[in-house]
């Protein structure tokens, strides 16, 4: 099986990503290699994906795949957007960026449409390929369940009355941005294996 090196260090996002490519990829994470930190300072997801898959296979000149996810609440004019990580600032966590959402949201009648949205890249030093997922749904300010990370115990996507972090991971690998985005990457990967 092809060995893959995801740039991330985001444990919840690995989990994912090895759970979606398991069959195809063997997925490394980039824990315990030195690298250059990569700024993530682009105004889009794709942006922010393709810089570090880019800058990450410059250092390493292996095969990178990459994203960059957020969630985008239409009564906030699509933020977070690219700063859902440090939403309540810098160094928020995930308990701290939750809260600051309730807070903006509060002020606006329900429902809180949003949705999650992801951009993955691969980059070989040549061919390098974007691809896109969405999921929809909406915000509730009662955040619920253990499971998931960032902003899942709020976010209930349609066809469902729980929230992400309620929904157990092979469900939740099946309806996400994540998992859409990155099936399509594979796809993508597989069928120009000949020339990348």
């Amino acid at each position: 099986m092809d060995k893959i090196i995801f740039a991330s260090r985001n444990e919840g996002k690995i989990r994912e990503v090895r759970e979606i490519l398991k069959n195809d990829f063997e997925v490394l994470s980039i824990d315990g290699i030195e690298l250059h930190e990569v700024i993530e300072n682009g105004k889009t997801f794709e942006e922010n994906a393709k810089k570090k898959a880019v800058e990450v296979y410059n250092q390493l000149f292996v095969p990178i795949i990459a994203d960059d996810s957020g969630i985008s609440v239409e009564q906030l004019n699509g933020l977070p957007g690219v700063d859902s990580k440090i939403f309540a600032g810098e160094n928020a966590t995930d308990e701290m960026n939750n809260q600051k959402l309730i807070n903006e949201i509060s002020k606006f009648n329900p429902p809180h449409l949003a949705k999650y949205v992801c951009c993955a890249v691969y980059y070989d030093g040549k061919n390098l390929i974007s691809t896109f997922g969405e999921c929809e749904g909406r915000i509730t300010t009662t955040p619920n369940g253990a499971n998931g990370f960032g902003y899942d115990p709020l976010f209930l996507p349609n066809g469902f009355n729980v929230t992400m972090a309620e929904i157990d991971a092979e469900t939740k690998n099946k309806i996400s941005h994540r998992f859409k985005a990155f099936s399509l990457l594979k796809e993508l990967i597989k069928k120009n294996g000949d020339e990348l």
